[in-house]
């Protein structure tokens, strides 16, 4: 019989509220949730946001390395770590690290926790997780967000086989350490399993989501669109991460490519490593049809994303499995249509091909983004039902349907059904 009883569930992983990456605002959904739906008792070993200017109630110092707050019923122990701008590598390893550290020092003041979950926010936080883990007797979990080395390799500024050596092996130990894997679709589970020697029968698949109540398709002539200039425009859009791993470039190809259609606008909405890259190239091209816009507030998403005609969703090749595009779920729930730019097996192609909700290009062809997007510039029919196909595709990846998966599979654990 499984016990209803409260389990204490202990998260490791840097980002967390109140920053703006898509795994920290995933992760406080899933967290808040679980405390305000569930019952349970949820602490969250976070690092100092990096992407945003919401003040902490105490920040950590190198010579306090940990600080203690509490917010929608979570308990968050606010590690130290440098904040640099992810742009280069060596930032990125800083704010690893110096996270790293101030959370082994935290895991000393979690507490007896029924289950402890690592995400990959730094790859290697698994390590303290899996220590912390041990010392409290609790199960553990690897929430895999990212696989690493892989999705390192591929990033342009990364080149260093004695890091992903490193990488490689830490990566298969958490994976063979933990008594559950989550991973985030099916190419993810198989890469897991071909690539770091993973047990296919402890991973777990649930997907990330969006809340299909909060974000709901609303009219394109709303509030945002007109005070933007978007509402009697086409537009083209991205939202979330201007990341290294996306290939938004291809934007500025595909906006090259369509000036002549004169009411096409192409919106960029996010923060990330490319974006000072993208708006001087963009300047430098005279690409009046691309216009930036900052992350906006959950609470007008649905506004921002029905501003959008249709969206573009991009990966890196040789990516799919190793990255899932979480912002997929948000364009459902709106019920947009999108462009998918990825691997054939990216989660975000199948998706669209088995809703019928997208159309599915090579990743980075900026030729066949255009003439999709041709596409559906020309027939608004099409893009209605398309979008009414994204919606009901929506509400089955909803926020509440998620953070079940993730109770029940805490649930097993804690009551000793792990495999």
């Amino acid at each position: 019989m499984v016990s209803s009883e409260p389990l204490h569930i202990a998260f490791f992983n840097r980002s967390y509220y109140p920053d703006f990456g898509a795994t920290g605002q995933l992760l406080t959904e899933l967290a808040e949730d679980l405390a305000a739906r569930h019952g349970h008792r949820v602490t969250v070993v976070a690092g100092v946001p990096i992407t945003n200017d919401v003040p902490l109630a105490s920040a950590p110092r190198w010579y306090r390395p940990v600080c203690r707050e509490e917010h929608n019923g979570v308990r968050i122990l606010r590690a130290f770590g440098t904040t640099f701008r992810p742009r280069r590598f060596a930032g990125r390893f800083s704010n690893y690290i110096s996270y790293f550290l101030s959370a082994a020092v935290a895991s000393a003041r979690l507490g007896r926790a029924d289950v402890v979950v690592a995400l990959t926010d730094p790859p290697i936080i698994g390590l303290v997780a899996g220590l912390a883990a041990r010392v409290s007797g609790a199960r553990m979990v690897f929430l895999c967000e990212d696989v690493f080395p892989e999705v390192a390799r591929l990033l342009e500024d990364f080149q260093s086989r004695r890091v992903e050596a490193m990488l490689d092996r830490v990566s298969r130990h958490i994976v063979r350490r933990a008594d559950r894997v989550v991973a985030l679709g099916d190419t993810m589970k198989r890469r897991l399993v071909e690539t770091k020697g993973a047990d296919a029968a402890k991973i777990s698949v649930i997907h990330n989501w969006a809340d299909a109540e909060a974000i709901v398709p609303v009219a394109k002539d709303n509030p945002f669109a007109r005070a933007n200039g978007l509402a009697d425009r086409f537009v083209l859009m991205h939202s979330g991460n201007v990341g290294l791993s996306q290939n938004v470039d291809v934007l500025l190809d595909v906006a090259d490519r369509l000036r002549d259609i004169g009411d096409l606008v192409v919106a960029i909405v996010g923060d990330g490593a490319r974006k000072p890259v993208l708006v001087a190239e963009a300047e430098r091209r005279g690409l009046d049809n691309v216009r930036f816009f900052p992350y906006q507030p959950k609470e007008r998403l649905s506004e921002l994303f029905s501003s959008a005609d249709a969206f573009l969703v991009s990966l890196k090749h040789g990516l799919a499995g190793f990255i899932v595009p979480s912002k997929v779920y948000g364009i459902l729930a709106a019920g947009r249509p999108f462009v998918v730019s990825a691997d054939e097996d990216c989660e975000a192609a199948r998706i669209a091909r088995e809703r019928g909700c997208g159309l599915v290009v090579p990743p980075g062809d900026a030729a066949a983004i255009s003439a999709a997007v041709r596409q559906l510039h020309a027939d608004p029919e099409r893009r209605r039902a398309m979008g009414a196909r994204a919606r009901a595709a929506g509400e089955t990846y909803d926020r509440r349907r998620a953070v079940a998966a993730y109770e029940q599979v805490f649930r097993e654990l804690s009551n000793g059904h792990a495999r």
